[in-house]
């Protein structure tokens, strides 16, 4: 029994590892030209991985390309959870936490809204708002991951990271000039910073870029939009069990093991028994298992797919983040 298993472990991994091996060498690529010309890594992840999408196609590398875009996306995901602690959302009062929630539901409720006036399908307004509202591209990740199968959910997924990504970039440099104009203290800053850059990278870039006072408030601000993760994975898990009972087919459980795993090393993380050492290994974890599962979707999709997608898409996706910038200052403004 247990030669038969090795057997097969071994077999697995030799049909997995060509796939898994050039998406890792993709993401490496990324990260060096993300470290070299400031762009997001995922943007550079992605677009390497669509030059090389012949590799996609049947092959020896086409079910480690598989393999990856799935199940390293999932558990990139779940290593989300070492960024979070209660304490850190605590220390910024209640105000903060209720801004989050009303940004985040408003947010997606209305993209949602959007999608179905624009023609489109509620769940890639459900895509799409998650990823503005939460934290941009692994946010578009983890709910792809959560959403019931659809012919065109890959495509709506890269869409998603590429738009998302590109403007997190733009909002980098002119929500701090943004800051400057509105006059707003250095806290208030922070508030707004984190509470309508879409990446994480990019608000600790412009917080920063500002103050310390500044960049440790938006940092954690940000953090509490990454904890919505959590509540809009069950909501879109809901969906997909809700498709799947329609449709007689097996219904996935109600959170997927991601998700569970997110939630367990969040919660093991605010013990504070976890070493600095341990979370900077999880955070790096996380983003390499995410560069590397975007380089396999990006292998898996045509440049000329997404090219035909039409004005409509960019133009949500703008709407969403001008909705959501100006959704934050307005709940400041009354004090939240």
């Amino acid at each position: 029994m247990n030669t038969a298993v090795l057997t097969h472990t071994h077999q697995r991994v030799r049909e997995l590892a060509p796939g898994f091996a050039v998406s890792a060498m993709v993401a490496a690529a990324a990260s060096f030209l993300s470290e070299h010309y400031g762009a997001p890594v995922m943007l550079f992840a992605l677009l390497l991985g669509m030059a090389l999408n012949f590799l996609s196609a049947d092959g020896q590398c086409k079910p480690g390309i598989e393999y990856t875009a799935r199940t390293v996306l999932r558990l990139g995901v779940a290593l989300l959870g070492l960024r979070l602690t209660l304490a850190q959302m605590a220390a910024l009062g209640w105000k903060p936490v209720v801004m989050v929630v009303v940004i985040v539901t408003l947010t997606i409720l209305s993209s949602i809204v959007a999608a179905r006036l624009l023609g489109f399908n509620r769940l890639f307004g459900l895509l799409t708002g998650g990823a503005t509202a939460i934290c941009g591209a692994s946010a578009a990740l983890a709910l792809a991951a959560a959403l019931p199968a659809h012919p065109q959910k890959e495509k709506a997924t890269l869409f998603t990271v590429i738009g998302v990504s590109a403007l997190s970039t733009v909002a980098m440099i002119a929500y701090p000039m943004l800051c400057k104009w509105f006059a707003l203290s250095p806290q208030q800053a922070g508030v707004f910073l984190g509470g309508t850059i879409h990446d994480v990278a990019q608000v600790v870039g412009a917080g920063y870029s500002m103050s310390r006072e500044t960049g440790d408030a938006a940092t954690v601000v940000k953090l509490m939009r990454v904890a919505m993760l959590l509540p809009v994975i069950l909501c879109a898990t809901l969906v997909t069990r809700a498709q799947s009972a329609g449709s007689g087919g097996k219904r996935p459980p109600l959170l997927p093991a991601f998700a569970v795993g997110f939630l367990a090393l969040a919660c093991i993380n605010s013990t504070g028994w976890v070493p600095a050492a341990v979370q900077q290994l999880g955070n790096d974890g996380s983003r390499w298992a995410l560069t590397i599962a975007i380089s396999a979707l990006g292998m898996k999709t045509q440049l000329k797919e997404l090219a035909a997608v039409g004005i409509k898409p960019i133009a949500l996706m703008i709407g969403e983040t001008i909705f959501l910038a100006a959704l934050v200052l307005l709940l400041m403004h009354w004090g939240l």
